[in-house]
């Protein structure tokens, strides 16, 4: 496992500034922990995709009216429900840390998010090197929360995984995972060539997030 240092110092707030050496210490002391806690899983499986009128999506397990998704997969005539975790021993570990060392709690809460999204990265590229095989094109992630994608969804893309039994994922009664540390998506596969570089913040319209990443 690995995680983006960059990424890291964006979600603690950063932005453009250079941390000093002795909180690039910290962190690395940080990664090196939670490295020996997660445990990394996920899973996939393919639908047939129906786009129809007026952005309604029938995805197989799930259907939504999104014009944000129904943009994302434009042109797709497959979809893969896709979810992924790094366990409860990330959870664990930060909330130890809440009750003992506030500021180790916080980077550990960075460097896990930042783990995750290079854990889906990584999957993701595997996938879309397997389907350019076929000549088939993978489209970027597209999560429950971004854009008009309610998070109601969630519980049919984890439901169509078995997610609960096969990888602990459970939703709270707001539709929050349990692991946090967790990620649900779709993502698209067209017969057309098409971009799929494209990652969370430069797909979500929210502008104004103070953790947007930077182009």
């Amino acid at each position: 496992m690995d995680a983006d240092r960059k990424e890291i110092f964006r979600y603690l707030g950063y932005g453009r500034a250079e941390p000093d050496e002795k909180m690039k210490d910290f962190v690395e002391d940080c990664v090196k922990e939670l490295e020996q806690a997660v445990c990394t899983k996920y899973l996939s499986r393919t639908y047939p995709l129906k786009l129809l009128p007026d952005h309604e999506v029938d995805g197989g397990c799930f259907h939504v009216k999104s014009r944000h998704l129904s943009r994302s997969l434009k042109d797709c005539d497959q979809v893969i429900v896709f979810a992924a975790t790094l366990g409860t021993g990330a959870d664990h570990l930060i909330q130890r840390y809440n009750k003992i060392q506030v500021s180790r709690a916080v980077v550990l809460q960075a460097a896990s998010a930042a783990m995750i999204e290079d854990y889906c990265n990584r999957i993701c590229t595997s996938m879309k090197t397997a389907l350019e095989q076929e000549k088939q094109y993978l489209r970027p992630r597209f999560s429950p929360g971004y854009g008009d994608f309610p998070l109601e969804c969630q519980p049919n893309l984890l439901d169509a995984l078995e997610a609960g039994k096969r990888i602990g994922i459970k939703l709270t009664d707001s539709y929050l995972m349990m692991p946090s540390k967790s990620v649900t998506a779709v993502m698209g596969i067209s017969q057309k060539p098409g971009s799929c570089q494209v990652k969370g913040c430069e797909g979500c319209e929210a502008t104004d997030c103070s953790y947007r990443r930077e182009s």
